[in-house]
């Protein structure tokens, strides 16, 4: 069973930084991908930054140059650095992993305040 333990979300003043970081741990032949997407109440949960096995990365026009989403040497951990923070980024964030393929896990969700 693969698991994802995240950490680093808090309360933040607008211009401030956090960085979220996700360990994978468990069982599995490929680890395709590691990423965060990010819900607000009401809406569809959305994708942040993402991380392939190919050492390509895909990251959210609506973040771009203040988000980097970043990887341990062992791949397993997937860091989300977050630069010049603003309201809008008020949500759950949410660590997302690709296993063997086909295999999507999620992790317990941390929240992100922006609030002055």
């Amino acid at each position: 069973q693969v698991q994802l333990v995240e950490s680093g979300g808090g309360s933040v003043q607008p211009g401030e930084s956090l960085t979220l970081s996700c360990t994978v741990s468990g069982s599995f032949e490929r680890l395709d991908a590691m990423g965060w997407y990010r819900q607000v109440p009401g809406k569809q949960r959305e994708l942040v930054a993402l991380s392939t096995i190919s050492g390509r990365t895909n990251v959210a026009d609506s973040v771009k140059g203040r988000f980097t989403i970043s990887r341990s040497n062992d791949e397993k951990t997937v860091y989300l650095q977050m630069d010049d923070l603003n309201f809008e980024d008020t949500a759950i964030y949410y660590c997302y992993s690709m296993t063997n393929s086909v295999r999507i896990h999620w992790g317990q969700g941390t929240q992100v305040t922006v609030s002055s």
